[in-house]
């Protein structure tokens, strides 16, 4: 599966929407994203499944680049 992941690099600062940066993270899980992504200092907003139309509109994006946690 494929989720994008919505994060801030620095934990801790506070979180503004200008700052936001994306990932796309290949695991079977959101607890799978979460746990390999752990040990960076990123302040996650948001894990989302991407699947059917979504995921063919993200792919068709031009930074689409799926991360592999293996």
């Amino acid at each position: 599966m494929i989720f994008k992941v919505l994060y801030q690099e620095n934990r801790a600062e506070v979180p503004v929407r200008e700052n936001t940066k994306s990932l796309y993270v290949e695991a079977s899980s959101e607890r799978e994203v979460r746990f390999h992504l752990k040990d960076r200092n990123y302040n996650i907003e948001y894990i989302q499944l991407l699947e059917g139309s979504h995921l063919e509109y993200e792919q068709a994006g031009e930074n689409f680049e799926v991360e592999s946690l293996d």
